[in-house]
């Protein structure tokens, strides 16, 4: 149990984020410096972990209730740093400390917003389910619940999927395809499921037009209370929370395919369709999200079992320092397309 204290780290970037825009100034940037320059350097300094757990300590790791605790304790903080970062963007004039507010802030709505909305996406009961496309609210993401979990679970690592970049795609190219694709399948998928289970398109299992509500009804609060200024720059904040999300994407399913077999059918999702990462850092404060090829092999599999499996690619450094390269393509490209060749077979 002492060890596994070590997942309270997965608040550092809110508590890092919540007290540099408390000072202001330059420290509204404190949370970016943490997560994109000092989490890096303390990777290269902290060993990867690859460990393994007995089936015994598996059992012990499920029923303890710490472990989904910690998730939903992200709830109260994303909200309340949501709203404390508007407040403070309401009394402040400078473009330099609202650029550093709005990053900060679409940091943590990535990281305890939209990573633990995912992770709690994947668990059977409605109150997690629930609790997920709350997470997923201010970051005017919810459509995100159906197109992961009924499209991308089943078509990642083929042509099909808006969140698998393909070999050679630079990131701001697979921002618009994966944005707008992610958008449209989920629709696609809704009406899908509407129509096996013979309701109308306005029926109330229509989740799309109660998350397209939600969050217009969310716009119109947040119009209300603070005014037309704040609601656009929380608009911004949102794109840029899950810009993030969908970088992460991009670094997880890079240049990966699966074969197509002779059926027409595409080969089942193994470990080798995902990119997995060992840094420990990385791991903990993003709840065992790096964990990404055990994760695809059994999605209903809680982070706090998530291991490293044998025969995946592993990228060469962790999240953070993968997102600053990937921002950068043709140092990305240098870097990841002989890794993607020599793992996928291509010539060039």
């Amino acid at each position: 149990m002492i060890k596994d204290l070590k997942y309270l780290m997965s608040y550092s970037i809110a508590l890092i984020a919540f007290l540099g825009i408390s000072v202001g100034g330059f420290y509204n940037y404190l949370a970016v410096i943490f997560t994109f320059i000092f989490i890096p350097l303390l990777e290269i300094i902290v060993k990867k972990s690859d460990e393994k757990y007995t089936e015994k300590e598996k059992e012990n790791r499920l029923l303890d209730p710490f472990f989904d605790i910690l998730l939903y304790l992200n709830i109260p903080i994303v909200f309340g740093i949501f709203f404390y970062s508007i407040d403070k963007l309401a009394y402040t004039s400078s473009i330099y400390d609202i650029i550093g507010i709005i990053l900060s802030t679409s940091i943590v709505m990535a990281t305890n917003g939209i990573n633990v909305g995912h992770e709690l996406g994947h668990r059977k009961s409605l109150f997690a389910r629930t609790c997920s496309k709350i997470l997923y609210l201010p970051s005017h993401y919810m459509h995100f619940y159906i197109e992961h979990n009924f499209g991308h679970h089943i078509n990642v690592a083929t042509p099909e999927d808006p969140a698998t970049a393909k070999y050679k795609q630079n990131l701001y190219s697979f921002w618009i395809s994966s944005v707008t694709r992610t958008y449209l399948s989920a629709w696609q998928i809704q009406l899908k499921l509407l129509k096996v289970s013979k309701k109308s398109f306005f029926s109330v299992k229509n989740d799309m037009i109660f998350y397209s509500f939600f969050q217009i009804v969310f716009l119109i609060f947040i119009y209300y209370f603070f005014g037309l200024k704040l609601m656009l720059l929380s608009i911004i904040m949102s794109i840029i929370s899950f810009l993030f999300l969908e970088t992460i994407n991009y670094v997880e399913h890079y240049g990966l395919l699966r074969k197509k077999e002779s059926s027409g059918r595409y080969e089942r999702v193994k470990p080798h369709h995902s990119w997995n990462s060992n840094h420990t850092i990385g791991r903990i404060v993003l709840y065992e999200l790096t964990r990404h090829s055990d994760h695809h092999f059994k999605s209903s599999k809680k982070y706090q079992v998530l291991e490293s499996l044998d025969n995946c690619p592993h990228l060469p450094f962790g999240y953070p320092t993968s997102i600053l390269i990937s921002l950068l393509p043709p140092l990305w490209f240098s870097i990841m397309n002989p890794l993607v060749r020599n793992h996928m077979g291509y010539t060039e």
